[in-house]
Formats: C-alpha cells, structure tokens, sequence
C-alpha cells in the first residue's frame, strides 16, 4: 500500500513494514536482516479519513498523517491490545530525537569506544553512555520537528568527575550540526553520580538535521553522557520520562570481564506490546550471499523499518521475527550434551591418555573437546598450523577423537602475523591487510571481511587446517582484530559468523560458529551496540559470552542473560563459561573456587541451551572437587546428556517457530508480574520450570520460588506446589528447583552414555506429571548432516490423558538413516500419592514400582517396535492428594505433621507434605498420616473443631462432598468451615450451618 512518499506492507496481522523514500525509491530487495518478505498477505483493510491513511488487520489499527513526511512520533499511530489494555504506540526511528525533548543517550546511535553502561547512579532511562575516552567515540541523531528555521539550543546531560587520566578538569566534546562544528565545555561535576547540563546554540533548518556529540581530535573527552534535548533558547531541561523501562531484554556483545550485571541493547519484546525495527541501514542481501549497498537517495529523507504488534502474544512476535529474519540452524545432537574447555596448552597425549581416561574413569559424559588459543604455530595467539609439540599428528588427533565419539572446536583470533608461514600466500590471496596491534603478540595483520579477496583469504587459511580434519571453529575474536567497517550496512560481527556459517555448509557440516555476536569485533569488556543490530546472529552463530568473573552476581545474571536474549533478538543458542572464566581469589578457597559455586553452575548449565565447562584454570571437572560435589556434579552432567532428546526437541522447535529453548516465564504467562519481576527464573520449554540457586551455602539453601498457575512437581523431591504463588524451596548441592507442570512431558534417554553419538536411542524415558492433560512431540534424526532438511527426520508424539490415568506414545511418523527399530519405553508418573493399584501396557498387566518419597511411579515396556503406538495406563489407589480452599487457596493440615489423637486439623500454606496428603476412603473417610478427619467428641454444635483421630468407623468421621464442593458431616448436618473466613496460617477448622459461601468450598483429591 503506497500513499504517497510512505508505503506499507501488511507481513502478518502483528507486522506491518512501514517505509519512507522522498524519492519514491522503494526497496523489494531483500536485506542482511530481512531476508523474507515474501510472507502470505493476511486479511485487511484500509482507508483514508480525516487526512490519515488507516490500515487495519485482525490485531492492530495503523494511522499515517497523509503528506507529512518521514515517520515520527507525531504523525504515525498504532493501536493494538497489551494483555487487557488497550494502547497506542507512537514508534520513532532509532537515533531520532524529537524537539522539546530529552533523549537518552543510550537509545542513539554509537559510535567508536562510545558504550551504555550502568555502573553509576543518577542516570535516566535504562543506562548513559560512556566510554568517550578518546577519537571516534561519538553519538549521533536525526533531530526532528523544530518548528522553523533558527536557533535553538542544545542541551546535553553528562557527569565528569575524576576520570582515567586522573584529573578532575574542565571537559570538551564536539558538537556537529548541517551548519558545522564547534566544541562545547564541560565543567567539573561533585562526582560521577552527580549529573550537570551543558548548553551550546545551534542553528537548525525547520524539520531537523543530522547531529552529534563526539570526541574530536582536539577534545580531552572523559566524560558520561546520560540525554540530550534540543530546545529553545533558555528553555529548562525537559523533564525526564519516568515511564518503566518495558522492554524485555535484548543483547550484549559479551560478558567479558563482567562480574555481575552488565548493560544490554534493546530487543524485540517489550511489555509496551510493540517494537520497531530499524533496518533503513541494512544492506542488500544478494542471491550469492554478497552485499550490496543501499542506494543513497541522495539528500532525501529514507526509513525502512518493521513494526511489530504482538501485544502480550509474545511468541507470535518471535514467529514472525522469525519469518522475517529467517531461521536458527539446527546444531548438531552432540552439541546439546557437555563440553570440556580450559585456557592451558594440552598436548593430543593430554587428551588421549590423561583427561578422556579420567571422564570415562568417573562415568562422566563428554561430547565436545575444545582446544583453546594454545595449540597454534609458530604463535598461540593468531598462528594458522598446529603445533607440533602439541599436536604432532593431528589426523591421528583427529582420527582418535571420531573413535571416541567426540567432535572437537579450536579457538581462531582472526588475524596474521607477518612471520607466520601461511601470510606470503595469505597476502598473495588478499591483496592487502591492514596493520594492527593484536593482544599477547602486538604488531598483526588483519582482515576486512567485507572485501571478498580478504575473505577468501581468511577463509582458505581454515581450509588448510581442515584438511587435518573438521572441527568446530570457536572465533574469538577481540581488542585490535577487527578489521571490517563499522559503517557498512552490516554489523561485523554477524557478517563474520554467517561466513563461518556459510564455509559449513559448503563443506557438508551443520553450520554454526562459536563466537561473540552483535558488536565491531573489537569490543572486549565493553559495549558499543551496532545500528545494524544483531538481528541476524541466530542464523549462524552459537552465542559464546566470554570472559567472565566467578561471582554469585555473575551465576544470577547469566540465569537471566539467556532467556532475555532468547526473547530479545532470537538467539535459541547461548553458551557461557561454565563456572566463570578466570579464578576469582576472593572467592576462592584452598586453591580452587568455591565448591558450592561451581556445583551451582552446573546445575544451571544443565538446562541452559549449551553446557560449556571452561576457565583459564582447572577446577571445572568435578573430581577437583570434594567427594560430595564430585559426586553432586558428575549427576547433574549426567543428567544433562539424558536430557539430550528434550534439548533437541527444543531445538527443533527453535528452528520451526523463533521460541527459544530457554523461555522467560512471561512467554507463557504475560499477565502476571511475577512472570516479569522473578527474572531468574525460566521455563526450559513450556513445561518445565527452572529457578536455578543463586545464593552461596554448601548444605541446604532455600530459595524463593515463584509458580505460575497450576500444579507443579519437584522433580528432584516429587513435592507439588500450587500456582500462582510462591514457596520457599529446600535444595542441596545435588538438588535444585527444577518442577514439571501437571500434564508436562519431559522425554530422557534412559541408558548411561559416554556421548550422545555413542550408541543408538533404544532406551527413552517418558517423565509426566499426573494431575492435567498434556502433550510433547519428540523429535529425532541423524544427529549430524544436513539429511534433515530434505525430510529426514521423525517425530513421535507423546500425550497423557488424566481422565483415563493415560500416557499415549504414538507410532513413529517419519525416518532417517539410522533409526531404530524397537525401542525400551520408561514412563515414570508423578505426583501420585500412593501406588498405583492396576497397570498395563497396550491392555496387558504391568509391573509397576512405586517410590513413596518422590511420589513416582515407574513402568518399564519391553522392547517394542516404533513403529506401533504404545499406551500405559494405571488405576490409581484411592484418590490422595491435598484437600484446598476456595476462599484462602490454601490446604487443609495436620498441625506440625503429628499423628496424636485430638491433633489439630488446620489451614496453612500449601506445601506438599504427608500431612496435607488426604486419602477419600471408600467408606465415607477422610484419611491422612494413617488417622481419620474427626469431629471433636462427636459433636454437632456450630463452632465445634475437627481433629485427627484413630479411625472408628463413628459417625464424626464421616464425610460426603455436598452442594457447592462443600463437606457435610452427616452426623451433625454441618459442614467443614473455616472460621471468621481467616486466611491465618494455623487457623483450626470446624464444622458449621451449611451456607454455600466460599468458607465451606472445598476441593478434594
């Protein structure tokens, strides 16, 4: 739909591309970003009223001022629903600034050194930009709306106090304008909390113009810059907006150097119900996978960019990033179970006879070897063949390595020494490579990947190496490697990664680089967002987080850093350094970290997308450990390569849909803060929910947990708790809050492996949560190749039904080389409060075994042929389970869990224990801790409380469920109430006139 100057693209009925050419030169090529625009036109309808052109689909209503130029706040108009509110979205272009108004420094566009940070207080909206320290860092804006030609001044907002150089003096920067240059001072402020405003008079042309603040080649620089407005002359600051930072996370380049909370770009979803993406920059995407620049459309203004209206239907704003950008690789099988890395030059017999021996020694998987810088000749750090004294046989390395079912990643720092054998050829190929300064070995060379015989160059330098075999490349690249333009029409790295990306392909592996994402390629320990985003890294690249300190704020960050990024830009695949990179003396404790956590981070690398154990020491295998963390972390690594065909699954669905595998609880639960405010906290899929401890203790540590609704399984303990709620729960260093939803699937291998490559999947368990309905389709194929993109794959899909107490595992539906033919099912049960009394197996009678301490019941096939469905039912004992409230949503409880006569039966928190677990007997009894609901000496008067009591067959112990989920006593005619309607823990239950209120609703098992 063209209206004049402006067009708009209906992609879906949340996503409308929204573009302004002031020459009519409209863009239908596809860029680096948006690859796809080639989306089924939805439904829709549009108008002209008023002077606006109105678009309206099945979600949202888009209004445009017709004639008035370029998108802004003022004349562009989205209404759509977030959760129950109706709203409106005025969306403005990145790197605009409107007039009268204060802008945040950290929402412009950056430039050189220029990075958001946090690490000061006083600040508004969500950071300030720092790190103008000297040329080149710069922030730039298009300034919008003034209302005529004239002057005007320009306000900015900044700290400078005592700065790297160790003076407190009187700062310069540069502000440019169309009209020119000219430098302004910054005066010394009381410290770097403390924030100042500085004033320069411009002169401006009506409608705006390109500005910026930079540090000039004769500015001292130094400072922190917070916003800045352009306003009229002697006019105040604007008042800064104090509206909630909505947005919901998006990206970092990196972790390195962090020890706790760092700064991240924006991302896609936000709270608000909408994002708009700006891709007005981007580069066009050849059919080769060459880029083309955009046409410059001269002096006239142009914007592309993506409006997303998803409102707080936030998977559907993932899809259709998704269909818009394209999708995830699905990795390799191994690559979801472990990895081993460490800085530390080990030699193949190091591998061969030392390390692999010891992980096979203590029944601990490994999947991944990975070899950091050290193995390069003729230098570790950027050298191109292997070392010899290190690896003097590397197709033997190789050929061992495929023996033991390992794939192996060496690390690469894309750069060249001039002494090193490779570079004559290397040159030769190039043409030409710029100088550098390279980190442990100075003067380098390097590449600007956007010059194609620089590319090739680079990339053959890997061909060479992969003669010896084929490993996984781990790029890390940083400080003084980055050679490729930052202003390009791409952000370097991911330009890089989709080469990697690219060479994989062609050489018949499953594509993907480990590697950092979204930045220069030189950023290391700090943050400059590209304006080209990082909205393209989930094709090609496994997000490595670097270097990082080992800090309890660091484990909490990283619990959140994933699902936020998931969400934020789609990235399904994060990999962080399990246990932190560097050795944290503070931390430490007889020569090694801290045993609880490290022990800790396992367990949340366990349900993390990638578990890479690495540091530039040893002490990440668990044998460097004490006895009872060696043995706690050997059975969470274990636990994670069962969990291989789950993870996988979730990968696929990654790759089909754009919903990670690490979800934000507010994925699912949009409506409740507590999806928003419990951060940490995450669903590993849809139906199992995470909270990983990130507080020290090496015995038992208790966490506050928030559920979401519904009945939820501990699936260490077998404990349930009800949503939506908190709980406070009790793990030690081999437990953690992992918990199953009512009706969840959670499908495990069941044998012991070595590797995920090692053996056929004959053996799978089934893991479901008695207590709902629920299904999960398991997906398989080859593990490794590109088969399964031309259909080479299965799935089986896998449902329980609680009406009839069934779990249906359906015949497969599909083949790849290598699938099995029969298979061993284990279908454990949870959340059952006592055996079982009847299974069978396709209607034939089972043995089942029971664990009471865990509530599980467990059920083995035989081996049974996949291509046939297989169903397990079980008849459950009386029915067991808590009795709840309506009224207080809490549980009926035997005071203190005490099987005396005359104990109290009282209401308190819902907490899963033997004394909430009531048994409906089949002769009118309400049963718990082996006693009987019992109303006090028999009586029948209003008031008179309920106690336990031996069972007596009396009259005072009989219960019958009566109009409006009440219980009645027959005896007496009343019914169990809760008095005065208290919601008090330890509140005594009594029986009262039935009266059908919610003090006498009750629902049991």
């Amino acid at each position: 739909m063209t209206d004049g100057n402006a067009r708009f693209t209906v992609e879906s009925p949340t996503l409308i591309r929204v573009e302004y050419a002031g020459d009519s030169g409209f863009e239908d090529r596809p860029t680096f970003t948006a690859v796809n625009r080639s989306m089924p036109t939805p439904a829709y309808t549009t108008s002209v009223s008023g002077g606006y052109r109105i678009i309206q689909t099945a979600s949202v209503t888009l209004r445009y001022r017709e004639n008035s130029g370029p998108f802004t706040p003022a004349n562009l108009s989205v209404d759509l629903t977030a959760g129950s509110q109706a709203a409106t979205a005025h969306p403005s272009f990145p790197g605009t600034c409107s007039y009268g108004s204060g802008c945040e420094a950290e929402g412009l566009t950056l430039g050189g050194s220029a990075a958001i940070a946090t690490d000061h207080s006083g600040y508004t909206g969500s950071g300030f930009v720092a790190g103008f320290t000297g040329a080149g860092a710069k922030i730039g804006w298009q300034e919008s709306a003034p209302p005529s030609a004239g002057q005007y001044a320009v306000q900015i907002r900044y700290a400078n106090a005592t700065g790297g150089d160790g003076k407190s003096v009187t700062r310069t920067v540069s502000l440019t304008t169309g009209s020119g240059t000219q430098q302004v001072s910054l005066p010394v402020t009381a410290n770097w909390d403390t924030w100042a405003v500085a004033t320069a008079t411009v002169s401006l042309p009506a409608g705006g113009a390109p500005m910026s603040i930079s540090c000039g080649s004769g500015d001292s620089c130094n400072v922190n810059v917070d916003s800045v407005a352009v306003t009229p002359i002697g006019a105040a600051y604007p008042t800064p907006v104090s509206t909630p930072d909505n947005n919901l996370g998006g990206y970092r380049r990196g972790l390195d150097g962090q020890s706790g909370p760092a700064a991240m770009a924006d991302g896609l979803l936000s709270r608000d119900g909408w994002y708009l993406l700006d891709d007005t920059g981007s580069s066009i995407l050849n059919a080769d996978g060459t880029l083309t620049p955009r046409p410059s459309h001269s002096v006239l203004p142009y914007q592309d960019g993506y409006f997303f209206g998803y409102g707080h239907n936030y998977k559907q704003g993932l899809k259709d990033l998704h269909d818009l950008t394209g999708p995830s690789p699905l990795l390799p099988r191994e690559a979801f179970g472990v990895w081993y890395s460490r800085y530390y030059p080990y030699t193949a017999s190091d591998y061969e006879n030392t390390l692999i021996p010891a992980f096979r020694a203590n029944r601990t998987p490994i999947d991944s070897l990975v070899a950091d810088t050290d193995w390069k000749s003729p230098n570790a750090w950027d050298g191109w063949e292997f070392n010899p004294s290190l690896f003097p046989d590397p197709k033997g390395f190789f050929s061992w390595a495929t023996s033991q079912d390992l794939v192996t990643s060496f690390n690469i720092h894309p750069s060249i020494a001039p002494s090193d054998p490779q570079y004559a050829a290397t040159l030769a190929t190039a043409g030409t490579l710029a100088d550098s300064s390279c980190y442990s070995i100075g003067a380098c060379k390097i590449f600007n990947f956007l010059d194609p015989a620089q590319l090739k160059a680079y990339i053959n330098l890997h061909s060479t190496l992969e003669q010896q075999g084929q490993p996984v490349w781990w790029l890390d690249q940083s400080n003084g490697e980055g050679g490729t333009p930052t202003n390009a029409g791409v952000t370097p790295d991911s330009w890089i990664n989709a080469q990697y990306k690219a060479h994989a392909d062609v050489i018949g592996s499953r594509g993907y680089v480990l590697g950092r994402i979204g930045g220069n390629g030189n950023d290391y320990s700090v943050f400059t967002p590209s304006p080209y985003g990082a909205w393209a890294e989930h094709r090609s690249a496994v997000h490595f987080t670097g270097d990082t300190t080992p800090t309890w704020a660091m484990l909490a960050f990283e619990s959140q850093f994933t699902a936020r990024e998931g969400s934020g830009i789609g990235e399904p695949y994060v990999s962080h350094d399990i246990g932190g990179f560097y050795q944290n003396s503070a931390n430490a404790s007889n020569g090694h970290d801290d045993e609880d956590l490290y022990a800790r981070w396992v367990q949340l690398a366990t349900f993390q997308p990638i578990l890479r154990l690495h540091s530039d020491h040893g002490d990440r295998m668990p044998w460097n450990y004490s006895a009872g963390t060696a043995a706690a972390t050997e059975k969470f690594l274990r636990l994670r390569e069962s969990l291989v065909p789950y993870t996988y699954t979730l990968a696929r669905q990654a790759v089909d849909t754009g919903v990670p595998i690490v979800r934000g609880l507010y994925l699912n639960y949009p409506e409740y803060n507590e999806a928003y405010s419990y951060a940490g906290e995450y669903t590993y899929g849809d139906d199992v929910l995470v909270a990983p401890v990130t507080t020290p203790g090496t015995g038992s540590v208790s966490s506050t947990v928030w559920f979401p609704p519904g009945t939820w399984t501990d699936y260490f303990t077998g404990r349930t708790y009800t949503g939506p709620g908190t709980a406070q729960v009790a793990t030690t260093l081999d437990t953690m809050p992992v918990f199953l939803r009512s009706g969840g699937i959670m499908t495990t291998r069941t044998d012991y492996v070595d590797s995920a490559n090692q053996s056929p999947m004959t053996q799978v368990s089934v893991d479901v949560a008695a207590g709902g309905d629920g299904s999960f389709s398991l997906y398989e194929d080859a593990g490794q190749g590109n088969g399964y993109q031309s259909g080479q794959s299965a799935t089986t899909a896998i449902s329980y039904a609680e009406a009839s107490h069934t779990v249906t595992i359906g015949a497969r539906q599909g083949t790849y080389p290598g699938a099995v033919a029969n298979r061993t099912w284990t279908v454990k049960i949870h959340n059952l409060y006592a055996a079982p009394s009847k299974v069978t197996v396709n209607g034939t009678a089972a043995s089942v075994s029971y664990d009471a301490g865990t509530r599980t019941a467990t059920v083995q096939t035989g081996s049974l042929a996949t291509s046939s469905a297989v169903t397990v039912t079980y008849t459950p004992a009386a029915p067991t389970g808590p009795i709840t409230s309506a009224l207080a949503g809490k549980c009926v409880d035997v005071n203190n869990a005490s099987t005396a006569n005359g104990t109290a039966v009282q209401l308190w928190d819902c907490n899963g224990t033997n004394a909430q677990q009531w048994t409906v007997g089949t002769d009118g009894t309400l049963q718990a801790l082996g006693k009987c609901l019992d109303v006090n000496n028999a009586g029948t008067a209003n008031g008179t409380t309920v106690q336990l009591w031996d069972c007596n067959g009396t009259g005072a112990q009989q219960w019958q469920q009566g109009a409006n989920t009440s219980l009645v006593n027959p005896e007496s005619g009343r019914c169990l109430d809760d008095p005065n309607a208290a919601t008090t823990n330890g509140t005594q239950l009594q029986i009262y006139d039935c009266n059908a209120t919610n003090v006498q609703r009750w629902t049991v098992p």
